[in-house]
């Protein structure tokens, strides 16, 4: 039985080269396929029989008939390429034109204003420290200095995940964090998204970013925080900024203001709040508030860009509108 089998097979193995030579057209090479390849064909009729075969007979033909199938779908395959001819793939463009660059993506522009912002602090000096979106309340508040019935801790101002984490409202925990860590002199800023209860409208967003610094050292002044904000002020939009300080409050600040600037094409726009680092924050990280003092500010990026960039309405930043976010800023 098995030499019968073997015999077949190499008699199909001359008849499909002679069967190939002869095929000139598309329907003739279909008609090789057909008669070695389909369903019913010859070589696949040899495959289906080998459950008949003794095991010892089946391995030899099995692979002999298996190199056949392949052999023969590559040289079909490979005729009817060579029959078809190369494809005109140009669709009649003209090859004599210049490419096109494809479009490239780009950072945001709050992106690319927090990343002019840490340039310009350090010009001033400062280092950057991080940390993280979720924060624990030991942290974003108590050692801040806000007490347990602060109107700031209140659901309807804090995203809470649970009892005692939230979503962190503000990026002053990180200096807290950096305090307990590094011991005087400490001069840092800490860039990052925040998360308020806040009612959306055109200068304000429930999720947005803010750049807070803080200086530590022997002898610091109220003086040394007026001067950093108008020397960064005067850095980012120009010798004729303008900047003014008025009195106000903050948990973790005392004295405290919040600061605006001024330029021609914005009038005057409240940029965030500073002050001198209360001694009770000193405290809470083991810093001795008779030996230490120092500032902390805190800015909003977006109110930066839109001074930037004379945007009137916070929104334009996180509404997607590609006319906007394709522009060089």
């Amino acid at each position: 039985m098995e030499g019968s089998v073997l015999e077949r097979i190499r008699a199909l193995d001359g008849e499909f080269d002679a069967a190939l030579a002869g095929a000139s057209n598309a329907d003739a090479l279909e008609e090789v396929r057909v008669r070695f390849l389909s369903r019913k064909g010859e070589i696949t009729q040899i495959m289906r029989g080998l459950g008949g075969l003794p095991p010892d007979e089946r391995r030899e033909v099995g692979r002999r008939a298996n190199a056949l199938r392949e052999r023969s779908r590559i040289e079909l395959d490979a005729a009817l390429a060579a029959l078809s001819g190369p494809q005109d793939t140009t669709r009649g463009e003209d090859l004599t034109l210049p490419g096109r660059r494809p479009a490239s993506g780009g950072l945001h522009p709050v992106r690319q204003v927090e990343l002019q912002l840490v340039e310009v602090f350090r010009g001033l000096g400062f280092d950057v420290a991080l940390g993280p979106d979720i924060e624990l309340d030991h942290y974003n508040f108590r050692c801040l200095n806000f007490p347990d019935d602060h109107p700031a801790r209140d659901m309807h101002d804090t995203f809470y995940v649970t009892e005692d984490v939230v979503m962190r409202t503000h990026t002053s925990p990180v200096q807290v964090r950096t305090m307990e860590k590094v011991q005087p002199p400490v001069r840092v800023v800490t860039p990052g998204r925040v998360y308020r209860s806040e009612t959306i409208d055109a200068t304000h967003a429930a999720v947005f970013h803010q750049l807070e610094g803080l200086y530590v050292d022997q002898r610091v002044t109220m003086a040394d925080l007026k001067g950093t904000l108008a020397g960064f002020a005067r850095a980012l939009f120009g010798d004729r900024t303008r900047v003014r300080f008025r009195p106000d409050f903050f948990p973790f600040t005392e004295p405290s203001v919040e600061f605006s600037f001024y330029t021609e094409a914005t009038g005057w726009l409240e940029i965030g709040g500073a002050g001198m680092v209360d001694p009770e924050v000193f405290r809470s990280v083991d810093y001795d508030p008779e030996k230490w003092s120092g500032f902390a500010f805190g800015l909003g990026v977006e109110r930066i860009a839109m001074l930037l960039y004379g945007i009137t309405d916070i929104r334009t930043f996180f509404e997607n509108d590609l006319r906007v976010l394709r522009q060089t800023w």
